[in-house]
């Protein structure tokens, strides 16, 4: 479905309760008791079909009688009642019901489905919106509706709250009205069997009245949809997320060590990464995450200053901070040498800052004033303990002025309860992010940091191709193919690393041999000293049954490695089908870095790249990052920096530095592996040997599977189309079409800036003197899964690129119908971009799918729907200002 007629869910003018009651204790009594309390405006119609009046009003015997069609229905009536009631509300106009009641999973009338999916039929015809079925009902304090039969009401405000479980909501709502938290929204998901998390994170996204999206999450069924929607909230506001099941996932059949390390939390750790979300750990972290980003708004670094007017404060904030992977700020020379001027001779001479307990409030206000002006300061945390001498409010009251008109963020830490009460409160009516303990300041700065560090992911957009890579993903469908045919899941290492030096990912040269004599031959022709290896199907991890033998320098040693590998192997894998050996030459890097990179397929988010420290004992070490492909330079060395083996890649005793670049290369392009090729199921390169001179894998597997549709849907986040790219000569000379990347954002500034106000007007409805920062990076910073931005592009004779017109699609969720616009550069009008743009978009909305095209036109925009009118669209009169221009796109009708 879509976010069609949710504002009837979630901004519904009546509402009806079907399944009112009297009797005490009743779900349908609870919740008619919330819906008299809560000062919702609109009729409240109760329907019960014995009793004439409920709760002191008129009573309806069924939806037929009700007045009139209610924006929204409240049900809780047994199950097998449901399907038809949603039929009688769908043909008497309503659009949105919350289904409460449970045990909707047991089969109906209809054989083989359950109420669940007769419900959903009976709802599709009238893109009736349901949200549930079990579920606690959504509370809109701003409207007064509580349409739940929650135990309390909420406070009103900006937090939009969604949760999964019923119990989490009650609670939530018991500590946002302990703390006067506001809420603009409170809505348990129950089954979600219609309405979820992605319709409500679009939804709430282009609330206005909506400050931050906070999430409880068990599980994600939908992951595209979900970290589309997503990615578009994270964009416009915070979306803070607390994910249930952080234990290790059930026992599951792997044969590579990604696979065991990929655990579904750490993916989901991933996933909510790249979608620009922060994770917290639990819901109390929720609220304080929320308020803390309210308030630290302009950070753009991680250097955080400490100034303490005590030294063991400002050690334990400091070692929280080291702990949570924190920078503390360098403090310049210019900056200590006025610290020493205003400060005692005993003060701490660095970062952080100790003031000494006899501090009086200037000395504050100069400490600050001098850290807050130094450039290697991004933040500054200020920490006070009480003391007799001078007390804790005139010290806020002094500070608070400076920490106002500072460029950079502030927070403060007032330690102790009735004497820095007033302190706290002065801070917080300046709008000052202020916390109790050192720990609960430095784990709010560390959360908003890792949310920066998320916000930047939205902003890549890896290619479909990258430019590094030049490969034919058939060669290794072609080997895939081939091994499932023969009944093989798992490829031999000479295929695996076929597939890798593919796809420019150095290997060591390797060849199969079927016995020792054909061994001595290839040693001799690779060049001793050389590895040997038993080769076999049915061995995963060779080095567990003395299937390795390294360093053999001879045709002796090698004959007698052979004959003793055979002999343990039969020995400890009776079973195993010997098919011979492998032989590569020894790779001597004794300054390599052992790392291991991997693809598994999570049954969820799909792909999943690993990176971390490898060799023999990786999994113990269990030091490993993870990241959703399609990944670029930039995404790689943020996986990469997430890991403890990335500090020993830096040059460290007598060790040259490793060569990062090499490595970043390799992950770009093992995750083109999973972007393109659906059959693989786990990938290993272990070890991943990387020094100065490059990166090269000793050994890889891969294991196979089935595909199940394009490689592209296996992906739960689509890279940039490069395909799509075209040029083509114009009246205006050779020009690119193009998708629009987040990289044009200056560009497209540009381009706008040349554009008229009057045409303008006309393209967004309305008149526009600047399009505000976020609207502008929305332009740009597309996910391509439901929006799609197709731009003219050239060069001026100087090298210059330039945007010369736009056409834009904005798909429903689920696909069916698109919405477009298109603007030229007022310079460049009628020269025919406007058609070359139109033709492309609609030949790339019918290649996705997309039933119909449509776009809104002011009636008196006649060029638009003149070119509309050229290009086969029917136009339809809306009002007197607008027109509808319509084009089915029958190819893609089923």
């Amino acid at each position: 479905m879509t976010i069609r007629n949710l504002e009837c869910l979630l901004a519904p003018h009546s509402v009806a309760l079907i399944g009112a009651s009297d009797r005490p204790g009743s779900i349908g009594a609870t919740v008619l008791r919330n819906l008299m309390a809560g000062g919702f405006k609109g009729p409240i119609w109760p329907v019960n079909t014995r009793h004439r009046t409920v709760g002191g009003r008129t009573a309806f015997p069924n939806v037929a009688a009700l007045p009139a069609a209610p924006d929204l229905a409240i049900l809780c009536t047994p199950p097998g009642t449901l399907p038809g009631l949603i039929r009688e509300l769908g043909r008497r106009g309503g659009r949105a019901a919350i289904v409460i009641t449970a045990g909707l999973e047991e089969s109906g009338p209809n054989q083989g489905e359950t109420l669940t999916q007769q419900m959903l039929k009976e709802a599709q015809p009238f893109t009736l919106r349901i949200l549930g079925p079990n579920c606690l009902g959504l509370l809109l304090p701003r409207i007064g509706l509580n349409a739940s039969f929650a135990h309390t009401a909420a406070v009103p405000g900006g937090l939009a709250f969604i949760a999964q479980s019923g119990a989490l909501a009650t609670a939530m709502l018991d500590w946002t009205r302990a703390s006067q938290v506001g809420l603009s929204a409170l809505v348990s998901l129950g089954n979600a069997a219609d309405v979820d998390f992605g319709d409500l994170l679009d939804y709430f996204a282009r609330d206005p009245q909506t400050s931050a999206i906070l999430l409880y999450i068990e599980s994600i069924r939908d992951a595209r949809k979900f970290l589309s929607a997503g990615r578009a909230a994270a964009r416009n506001k915070p979306v803070i997320v607390v994910k249930a099941g952080r234990s290790a996932q059930s026992a599951k059949a792997v044969v590579s060590h990604t696979g065991a390390l990929a655990g579904a939390d750490d993916v989901y750790d991933a996933a909510f990464r790249r979608a620009g979300m922060l994770r917290v750990a639990d819901t109390r972290e929720l609220l304080d995450a929320a308020e803390t980003l309210a308030r630290l708004r302009n950070l753009t670094g991680e250097r955080l200053a400490i100034v303490s007017n005590g030294g063991g404060p400002a050690v334990m904030a400091t070692d929280a901070f080291i702990a949570r992977g924190g920078t503390l700020a360098a403090l310049g020379q210019k900056t200590l040498d006025g610290l020493a001027d205003v400060l005692p001779r005993n003060w701490s001479h660095g970062n952080p800052v100790d003031i000494v307990g006899d501090a009086p409030a200037e000395r504050y206000v100069d400490a600050l004033r001098l850290v807050l002006g130094d450039s290697g300061v991004d933040a500054v945390l200020l920490i006070h303990a009480p003391t007799a001498i001078v007390p804790a409010a005139t010290i806020a009251s002094r500070c608070v002025p400076l920490l106002v008109e500072a460029k950079r963020p502030v927070l403060a830490c007032w330690m102790g309860a009735e004497a820095v009460a007033r302190a706290r409160q002065i801070c917080a009516a300046a709008d000052i992010a202020t916390y109790a303990t050192p720990e609960e300041a430095v784990s709010a700065f560390s959360m908003v940091v890792a949310y920066q560090r998320n916000q930047r992911q939205l902003t890549q957009a890896p290619p479909s191709i990258p430019e590094s890579l030049s490969v034919d993903p058939e060669f290794v469908r072609a080997i895939c193919r081939t091994a499932l045919a023969q009944g093989r899941s798992v490829l031999t290492e000479v295929e695996s690393k076929a597939i890798l030096d593919h796809y420019a990912i150095p290997v060591v040269p390797t060849r199969a041999v079927p016995d020792a004599q054909a061994a001595r031959v290839a040693a001799a022709e690779l060049g001793f000293p050389v590895a040997l290896k038993i080769l076999s199907r049915d061995i995963t991890h060779k080095s567990d049954v003395g299937g390795v033998a390294l360093r053999l320098t001879g045709d002796t040693e090698l004959q007698a490695a052979a004959d003793a590998m055979l002999q343990r192997c039969r020995e400890r894998c009776p079973q195993a089908r010997l098919e011979g050996f492998t032989v590569q030459p020894m790779i001597d890097r004794p300054g390599a870095r052992e790392l291991i990179v991997g693809l598994a397929a999570d049954p969820t988010f799909g792909p999943v790249i690993l990176f971390g420290q490898g060799g023999v004992d990786v999994e113990a070490v269990a030091d490993r990052a993870l990241a959703l492909p399609p990944l670029n330079s930039l995404l790689a060395a943020e996986l990469i920096a997430r890991t403890r083996v990335n500090r020993l890649l830096d040059a460290h005793r007598n060790r040259p530095a490793a060569d990062r670049r090499a490595l970043e290369q390799v992950l770009v392009h093992v995750a083109q592996l999973a972007v393109d090729i659906a059959e693989l199921a786990e990938l290993d390169i272990n070890p991943l040997l990387l020094d100065e001179r490059g990166a090269v894998a000793l050994d890889a597997r891969i294991r196979l599977q089935a595909p199940c549709g394009s490689p592209l849907e296996r992906l739960a986040i689509r890279p940039y189309p490069k395909e799509l790219e075209e040029w083509v000569s114009s009246r205006v000379g050779r020009v690119l079409l193009r998708p629009i990347r987040p990289e044009d954002l200056e560009q497209h500034r540009q381009f706008l800036a040349r554009v008229d106000a009057e045409d303008l007007r006309t393209r967004f409805l309305h008149s526009l003197r600047q399009v505000p920062p976020a609207q502008l990076a929305s332009f740009t910073q597309l996910d391509y899964e439901r929006a799609m931005a197709l731009i003219v592009e050239a060069s001026t004779p100087e090298g210059v690129h330039e945007t010369l017109a736009v056409a834009r699609a904005h798909m429903d969720p689920d696909g069916k119908r698109a919405e477009f616009a298109i603007l030229v550069r007022s310079d460049l009008k009628r020269r025919g971009l406007g058609s070359l743009l139109l033709k492309k978009l609609v030949s790339y909305c019918r290649g996705r799918g997309v039933r119909e095209i449509f776009g809104d036109v002011l009636r008196e925009n006649v060029a638009m729907l003149t070119l509309a009118g050229l290009q086969g669209f029917k136009a339809q009169t809306l009002d007197a200002e607008l027109a509808r221009v319509t084009l089915a796109l029958q190819d893609s009708t089923p």
